[in-house]
Protein backbone atom coordinates (compact mmCIF):
# COMPACT_ATOMS: atom_id res chain seq x y z
CA UNK A 1 0.00 0.00 0.00
CA UNK A 2 1.40 3.40 -1.02
CA UNK A 3 0.66 6.16 1.49
CA UNK A 4 1.65 9.77 0.98
CA UNK A 5 2.13 11.78 4.17
CA UNK A 6 1.70 15.56 4.08
CA UNK A 7 2.75 18.08 6.73
CA UNK A 8 1.52 21.46 5.52
CA UNK A 9 2.90 24.68 6.95
CA UNK A 10 1.99 28.23 6.09
CA UNK A 11 4.32 28.36 3.06
CA UNK A 12 5.64 24.81 2.79
CA UNK A 13 4.64 21.16 2.49
CA UNK A 14 6.84 18.37 3.84
CA UNK A 15 6.00 15.08 2.19
CA UNK A 16 7.00 11.43 2.18
CA UNK A 17 5.67 8.56 0.10
CA UNK A 18 5.78 5.23 1.95
CA UNK A 19 5.36 1.67 0.83
CA UNK A 20 3.49 0.08 3.74
CA UNK A 21 3.78 -2.07 5.74
CA UNK A 22 7.43 -2.38 4.66
CA UNK A 23 7.99 1.26 5.83
CA UNK A 24 10.15 1.88 2.76
CA UNK A 25 10.37 5.55 1.76
CA UNK A 26 9.94 5.82 -2.01
CA UNK A 27 10.51 9.57 -2.11
CA UNK A 28 10.51 12.47 0.31
CA UNK A 29 11.08 16.18 0.16
CA UNK A 30 9.69 19.65 0.51
CA UNK A 31 7.51 22.06 -1.40
CA UNK A 32 8.90 25.41 -0.26
CA UNK A 33 8.13 29.13 -0.46
CA UNK A 34 4.52 28.65 -1.51
CA UNK A 35 3.11 32.00 -2.64
CA UNK A 36 6.56 33.56 -2.44
CA UNK A 37 9.42 34.31 -4.80
CA UNK A 38 11.70 31.32 -5.34
CA UNK A 39 9.11 28.55 -5.02
CA UNK A 40 10.50 25.06 -5.52
CA UNK A 41 9.94 21.35 -5.00
CA UNK A 42 12.77 19.25 -3.57
CA UNK A 43 12.92 15.47 -3.97
CA UNK A 44 15.11 12.87 -2.31
CA UNK A 45 15.20 9.27 -3.52
CA UNK A 46 17.40 6.52 -2.19
CA UNK A 47 20.47 5.94 -4.36
CA UNK A 48 19.83 8.97 -6.57
CA UNK A 49 20.93 12.58 -6.54
CA UNK A 50 18.63 15.09 -4.88
CA UNK A 51 16.46 17.10 -7.25
CA UNK A 52 15.21 20.69 -6.97
CA UNK A 53 12.60 21.92 -9.41
CA UNK A 54 11.77 25.64 -9.39
CA UNK A 55 8.62 27.34 -10.59
CA UNK A 56 5.76 29.57 -9.50
CA UNK A 57 3.64 27.89 -6.81
CA UNK A 58 0.81 30.19 -5.78
CA UNK A 59 -1.02 28.06 -3.21
CA UNK A 60 -1.05 24.67 -1.47
CA UNK A 61 -3.35 23.02 -4.01
CA UNK A 62 -1.08 24.03 -6.85
CA UNK A 63 1.96 22.81 -4.90
CA UNK A 64 0.38 19.42 -4.29
CA UNK A 65 -0.81 19.22 -7.91
CA UNK A 66 2.76 19.85 -9.12
CA UNK A 67 4.08 17.29 -6.66
CA UNK A 68 1.66 14.61 -7.83
CA UNK A 69 2.66 15.30 -11.41
CA UNK A 70 6.34 14.85 -10.53
CA UNK A 71 5.62 11.56 -8.74
CA UNK A 72 4.33 10.04 -11.99
CA UNK A 73 6.70 11.81 -14.38
CA UNK A 74 9.09 9.81 -16.59
CA UNK A 75 12.19 11.66 -15.40
CA UNK A 76 11.64 11.87 -11.64
CA UNK A 77 8.61 9.71 -10.94
CA UNK A 78 8.33 6.69 -8.64
CA UNK A 79 4.77 5.71 -9.60
CA UNK A 80 3.20 4.70 -12.90
CA UNK A 81 -0.03 6.52 -12.15
CA UNK A 82 -1.81 8.32 -9.33
CA UNK A 83 -4.04 5.24 -8.96
CA UNK A 84 -1.09 3.70 -7.09
CA UNK A 85 -1.61 6.14 -4.19
CA UNK A 86 -3.83 4.21 -1.78
CA UNK A 87 -4.14 6.69 1.08
CA UNK A 88 -3.11 10.13 2.35
CA UNK A 89 -1.98 10.82 5.90
CA UNK A 90 -2.13 14.40 7.19
CA UNK A 91 -0.44 15.93 10.20
CA UNK A 92 -2.93 18.22 11.94
CA UNK A 93 -1.75 20.25 14.92
CA UNK A 94 -4.93 20.86 16.92
CA UNK A 95 -8.02 18.71 17.22
CA UNK A 96 -9.33 20.14 20.49
CA UNK A 97 -11.13 17.54 22.58
CA UNK A 98 -12.81 15.99 19.58
CA UNK A 99 -10.38 13.14 18.89
CA UNK A 100 -8.28 10.87 21.10
CA UNK A 101 -6.70 9.09 18.14
CA UNK A 102 -6.15 9.22 14.40
CA UNK A 103 -9.31 9.12 12.27
CA UNK A 104 -10.57 8.81 8.73
CA UNK A 105 -11.22 12.30 7.39
CA UNK A 106 -14.89 12.96 6.68
CA UNK A 107 -16.96 16.11 6.31
CA UNK A 108 -17.77 15.88 10.02
CA UNK A 109 -14.07 15.66 10.90
CA UNK A 110 -13.26 18.64 8.69
CA UNK A 111 -16.02 20.65 10.39
CA UNK A 112 -14.57 19.78 13.80
CA UNK A 113 -11.06 20.79 12.70
CA UNK A 114 -12.35 24.09 11.32
CA UNK A 115 -13.92 24.80 14.72
CA UNK A 116 -10.56 24.05 16.38
CA UNK A 117 -8.80 26.61 14.18
CA UNK A 118 -9.22 29.34 16.80
CA UNK A 119 -7.11 27.21 19.15
CA UNK A 120 -4.27 26.95 16.60
CA UNK A 121 -4.65 29.89 14.20
CA UNK A 122 -1.10 29.56 12.86
CA UNK A 123 -1.14 25.80 12.27
CA UNK A 124 -4.61 24.43 11.53
CA UNK A 125 -5.39 26.59 8.47
CA UNK A 126 -2.44 25.30 6.40
CA UNK A 127 -3.09 21.75 7.68
CA UNK A 128 -6.64 22.07 6.39
CA UNK A 129 -5.40 23.43 3.06
CA UNK A 130 -3.63 20.11 2.49
CA UNK A 131 -6.85 18.23 3.20
CA UNK A 132 -8.88 20.49 0.90
CA UNK A 133 -6.30 20.10 -1.88
CA UNK A 134 -6.20 16.31 -1.71
CA UNK A 135 -9.99 16.15 -1.58
CA UNK A 136 -10.11 18.14 -4.82
CA UNK A 137 -7.24 16.36 -6.59
CA UNK A 138 -7.75 12.74 -5.44
CA UNK A 139 -11.39 12.64 -4.30
CA UNK A 140 -11.60 8.83 -4.23
CA UNK A 141 -8.47 8.30 -2.14
CA UNK A 142 -9.13 7.90 1.61
CA UNK A 143 -7.47 10.43 3.90
CA UNK A 144 -6.47 10.04 7.55
CA UNK A 145 -5.86 12.80 10.07
CA UNK A 146 -3.17 12.31 12.71
CA UNK A 147 -3.34 14.94 15.42
CA UNK A 148 -0.55 16.45 17.53
CA UNK A 149 -2.98 16.81 20.42
CA UNK A 150 -4.52 13.33 20.30
CA UNK A 151 -1.79 11.45 22.20
CA UNK A 152 -2.19 13.81 25.15
CA UNK A 153 -5.95 13.25 25.48
CA UNK A 154 -5.14 10.65 28.15
CA UNK A 155 -3.94 13.34 30.57
CA UNK A 156 -6.08 13.27 33.73
CA UNK A 157 -8.41 16.14 34.53
CA UNK A 158 -6.32 17.48 37.41
CA UNK A 159 -3.35 17.71 35.01
CA UNK A 160 -4.96 19.32 31.98
CA UNK A 161 -7.16 21.95 33.67
CA UNK A 162 -6.06 25.51 34.45
CA UNK A 163 -7.01 27.03 37.79
CA UNK A 164 -9.45 29.50 36.27
CA UNK A 165 -13.23 29.63 36.79
CA UNK A 166 -14.49 26.22 35.66
CA UNK A 167 -17.21 27.83 33.56
CA UNK A 168 -14.51 29.13 31.18
CA UNK A 169 -13.49 25.54 30.50
CA UNK A 170 -17.11 24.55 29.96
CA UNK A 171 -17.82 27.46 27.62
CA UNK A 172 -14.56 27.74 25.67
CA UNK A 173 -12.68 24.50 26.38
CA UNK A 174 -9.76 26.47 27.83
CA UNK A 175 -7.41 23.76 29.06
CA UNK A 176 -4.02 22.22 28.38
CA UNK A 177 -3.92 20.14 25.20
CA UNK A 178 -0.23 19.50 24.55
CA UNK A 179 1.52 19.15 21.19
CA UNK A 180 4.23 17.10 19.44
CA UNK A 181 2.07 14.12 20.39
CA UNK A 182 3.01 12.11 17.31
CA UNK A 183 6.70 12.52 18.13
CA UNK A 184 6.32 11.71 21.83
CA UNK A 185 4.27 8.64 20.96
CA UNK A 186 6.78 7.43 18.38
CA UNK A 187 9.98 7.87 20.40
CA UNK A 188 8.55 6.41 23.61
CA UNK A 189 7.42 3.30 21.71
CA UNK A 190 10.65 3.07 19.73
CA UNK A 191 12.75 3.36 22.89
CA UNK A 192 10.93 0.42 24.44
CA UNK A 193 11.31 -1.54 21.21
CA UNK A 194 15.07 -0.94 21.23
CA UNK A 195 15.34 -1.93 24.90
CA UNK A 196 13.04 -4.92 24.42
CA UNK A 197 10.79 -3.85 27.29
CA UNK A 198 7.00 -3.58 27.60
CA UNK A 199 5.92 0.06 27.24
CA UNK A 200 2.91 -0.68 29.45
CA UNK A 201 5.33 -1.25 32.33
CA UNK A 202 7.62 1.74 31.72
CA UNK A 203 7.61 5.34 32.98
CA UNK A 204 9.24 7.52 30.33
CA UNK A 205 10.20 11.18 29.99
CA UNK A 206 10.44 12.24 26.35
CA UNK A 207 12.20 15.49 25.41
CA UNK A 208 11.33 16.80 21.93
CA UNK A 209 13.80 19.65 21.56
CA UNK A 210 13.87 21.83 18.46
CA UNK A 211 12.75 25.30 17.43
CA UNK A 212 9.53 24.26 19.11
CA UNK A 213 10.21 22.15 22.20
CA UNK A 214 8.22 20.12 24.70
CA UNK A 215 8.71 17.49 27.37
CA UNK A 216 6.19 14.74 28.11
CA UNK A 217 5.64 12.27 30.93
CA UNK A 218 4.54 8.97 29.38
CA UNK A 219 3.18 6.56 31.96
CA UNK A 220 2.71 2.96 30.85
CA UNK A 221 2.33 3.94 27.20
CA UNK A 222 -0.03 6.88 27.74
CA UNK A 223 0.61 10.59 28.04
CA UNK A 224 0.26 11.68 31.66
CA UNK A 225 1.55 15.25 31.37
CA UNK A 226 3.30 17.52 28.89
CA UNK A 227 4.87 20.96 28.98
CA UNK A 228 2.87 22.67 26.20
CA UNK A 229 -0.62 23.81 27.06
CA UNK A 230 -3.67 25.21 25.31
CA UNK A 231 -1.26 26.56 22.70
CA UNK A 232 2.34 25.65 21.81
CA UNK A 233 3.56 28.74 23.71
CA UNK A 234 3.53 27.22 27.21
CA UNK A 235 6.41 25.26 28.72
CA UNK A 236 10.04 25.36 27.65
CA UNK A 237 11.97 28.34 26.34
CA UNK A 238 11.83 27.89 22.57
CA UNK A 239 13.33 29.44 19.46
CA UNK A 240 10.97 32.42 19.36
CA UNK A 241 8.34 31.53 22.01
CA UNK A 242 8.43 32.63 25.63
CA UNK A 243 7.48 29.32 27.21
CA UNK A 244 6.14 29.68 30.76
CA UNK A 245 5.51 33.29 31.74
CA UNK A 246 3.64 34.91 34.62
CA UNK A 247 0.31 36.06 33.13
CA UNK A 248 0.58 39.11 35.36
CA UNK A 249 3.87 40.04 33.66
CA UNK A 250 2.20 39.57 30.28
CA UNK A 251 -0.61 41.94 31.22
CA UNK A 252 1.87 44.39 32.74
CA UNK A 253 4.08 44.88 29.70
CA UNK A 254 1.09 44.83 27.35
CA UNK A 255 -0.42 47.67 29.35
CA UNK A 256 2.87 49.61 29.61
CA UNK A 257 3.54 49.31 25.88
CA UNK A 258 -0.13 49.77 24.96
CA UNK A 259 -0.05 46.55 22.97
CA UNK A 260 -3.08 45.03 21.26
CA UNK A 261 -3.96 41.40 21.90
CA UNK A 262 -2.83 40.53 18.38
CA UNK A 263 0.54 42.24 18.78
CA UNK A 264 1.04 40.66 22.22
CA UNK A 265 0.34 37.26 20.69
CA UNK A 266 2.93 37.95 17.99
CA UNK A 267 5.47 39.17 20.55
CA UNK A 268 5.30 36.05 22.73
CA UNK A 269 5.30 33.68 19.75
CA UNK A 270 7.61 35.27 17.20
CA UNK A 271 10.01 37.63 18.99
CA UNK A 272 10.69 35.98 22.33
CA UNK A 273 12.48 32.81 23.46
CA UNK A 274 16.10 32.31 22.45
CA UNK A 275 15.80 35.05 19.83
CA UNK A 276 14.38 37.57 22.28
CA UNK A 277 16.88 36.88 25.05
CA UNK A 278 20.00 36.69 22.88
CA UNK A 279 19.23 39.29 20.24
CA UNK A 280 21.35 37.04 18.01
CA UNK A 281 19.33 34.13 16.67
CA UNK A 282 16.79 31.43 17.45
CA UNK A 283 19.26 28.80 16.17
CA UNK A 284 21.36 26.95 18.76
CA UNK A 285 24.34 26.79 16.42
CA UNK A 286 24.45 30.56 16.09
CA UNK A 287 24.04 30.99 19.84
CA UNK A 288 26.82 28.55 20.68
CA UNK A 289 29.16 30.32 18.26
CA UNK A 290 28.29 33.74 19.73
CA UNK A 291 28.63 32.44 23.29
CA UNK A 292 32.08 31.03 22.49
CA UNK A 293 33.05 34.51 21.30
CA UNK A 294 32.01 35.99 24.66
CA UNK A 295 28.43 37.11 23.95
CA UNK A 296 26.79 37.14 27.40
CA UNK A 297 23.21 37.21 26.19
CA UNK A 298 23.79 34.26 23.85
CA UNK A 299 25.18 32.27 26.78
CA UNK A 300 22.25 33.40 28.92
CA UNK A 301 19.78 32.06 26.33
CA UNK A 302 21.59 28.70 26.26
CA UNK A 303 21.58 28.52 30.06
CA UNK A 304 17.88 29.37 30.25
CA UNK A 305 16.99 26.70 27.72
CA UNK A 306 18.97 23.94 29.45
CA UNK A 307 17.67 24.93 32.87
CA UNK A 308 14.03 24.88 31.80
CA UNK A 309 14.40 21.41 30.25
CA UNK A 310 16.17 20.15 33.38
CA UNK A 311 13.41 21.60 35.57
CA UNK A 312 10.68 19.83 33.59
CA UNK A 313 12.58 16.53 33.70
CA UNK A 314 12.79 16.91 37.47
CA UNK A 315 9.10 17.74 37.74
CA UNK A 316 8.09 14.77 35.63
CA UNK A 317 10.46 12.48 37.51
CA UNK A 318 8.42 13.40 40.59
CA UNK A 319 5.07 13.11 38.76
CA UNK A 320 5.99 9.61 37.53
CA UNK A 321 7.40 8.68 40.97
CA UNK A 322 10.71 7.87 39.32
CA UNK A 323 11.30 7.43 35.56
CA UNK A 324 12.69 4.31 33.93
CA UNK A 325 13.73 5.96 30.63
CA UNK A 326 14.57 9.48 29.44
CA UNK A 327 14.55 10.04 25.66
CA UNK A 328 15.98 12.97 23.69
CA UNK A 329 14.70 13.71 20.20
CA UNK A 330 14.16 16.60 17.76
CA UNK A 331 16.84 18.64 16.02
CA UNK A 332 18.45 19.87 19.25
CA UNK A 333 17.82 16.72 21.24
CA UNK A 334 19.34 14.48 18.60
CA UNK A 335 22.29 16.62 17.50
CA UNK A 336 23.26 19.29 20.03
CA UNK A 337 25.58 17.34 22.31
CA UNK A 338 26.58 20.35 24.45
CA UNK A 339 22.97 21.20 25.23
CA UNK A 340 22.25 17.57 26.18
CA UNK A 341 25.28 17.56 28.49
CA UNK A 342 24.16 20.78 30.16
CA UNK A 343 20.67 19.42 30.69
CA UNK A 344 21.91 16.15 32.20
CA UNK A 345 24.67 17.69 34.31
CA UNK A 346 24.10 17.11 38.02
CA UNK A 347 21.16 14.72 37.58
CA UNK A 348 22.81 11.73 39.22
CA UNK A 349 20.36 12.13 42.11
CA UNK A 350 17.55 10.53 40.09
CA UNK A 351 19.71 7.53 39.21
CA UNK A 352 21.38 8.66 35.98
CA UNK A 353 24.87 7.38 35.23
CA UNK A 354 26.18 8.49 31.86
CA UNK A 355 28.79 6.90 29.59
CA UNK A 356 31.21 9.74 28.65
CA UNK A 357 32.35 7.89 25.51
CA UNK A 358 28.84 8.15 24.02
CA UNK A 359 27.91 11.70 24.92
CA UNK A 360 29.14 13.27 21.66
CA UNK A 361 27.03 11.00 19.42
CA UNK A 362 24.74 12.85 17.02
CA UNK A 363 21.66 11.96 15.07
CA UNK A 364 21.30 8.23 15.70
CA UNK A 365 19.69 5.80 18.09
CA UNK A 366 21.97 5.29 21.06
CA UNK A 367 21.92 4.62 24.79
CA UNK A 368 23.88 7.36 26.57
CA UNK A 369 23.74 5.82 30.05
CA UNK A 370 25.78 2.96 31.48
CA UNK A 371 24.33 -0.53 32.02
CA UNK A 372 24.41 0.19 35.77
CA UNK A 373 22.31 3.37 35.47
CA UNK A 374 18.95 3.16 37.24
CA UNK A 375 17.47 5.39 34.54
CA UNK A 376 18.20 4.62 30.89
CA UNK A 377 19.01 7.77 28.91
CA UNK A 378 18.66 7.52 25.14
CA UNK A 379 18.66 9.42 21.88
CA UNK A 380 15.92 8.31 19.48
CA UNK A 381 15.55 10.33 16.24
CA UNK A 382 11.90 11.10 15.76
CA UNK A 383 9.97 9.98 12.69
CA UNK A 384 6.59 11.64 12.80
CA UNK A 385 5.95 10.91 9.12
CA UNK A 386 6.40 7.17 9.68
CA UNK A 387 4.04 7.34 12.67
CA UNK A 388 1.44 9.06 10.49
CA UNK A 389 1.92 6.44 7.75
CA UNK A 390 1.51 3.62 10.29
CA UNK A 391 -1.69 5.09 11.69
CA UNK A 392 -3.07 5.64 8.19
CA UNK A 393 -2.16 2.09 7.18
CA UNK A 394 -3.90 0.61 10.23
CA UNK A 395 -7.05 2.65 9.68
CA UNK A 396 -7.25 1.99 5.93
CA UNK A 397 -6.50 -1.74 6.39
CA UNK A 398 -9.41 -1.98 8.79
CA UNK A 399 -11.95 -0.73 6.28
Amino acid sequence: MNIIVLNCGSSSIKYQLFDMPSKKVLVKGLVEKIGLKGSAIKLQREGQEDVKLTGEILDHQQGIEFLLGILISKEHGVLKSLDEINAVGHRVVHAGEEFSGSVMITKEVINALEKSTELAPLHNPPNLKGIYAMTALLPEVPQVGVFDTAFHQTMPEHVYLYAIPYILYEKYRIRRYGFHGTSHKYVSARACELLNVDIEKQKIITCHLGNGSSVAAVKYGKSYDTSMGMTPTEGLVMGTRTGDIDPGALLHFAEKEDLSIEYTRTLINKFSGLQGISGVSSDMRDLEKAAAEGNHRAQLALDMFAYRVKKYIGAYAAALEGPDIIVFTGGIGENDTETRKNILKGMEFIGIELDPSKMDTRGKEIILSTPESKVTVMVVPTDEELMIAKDAFEIISGL
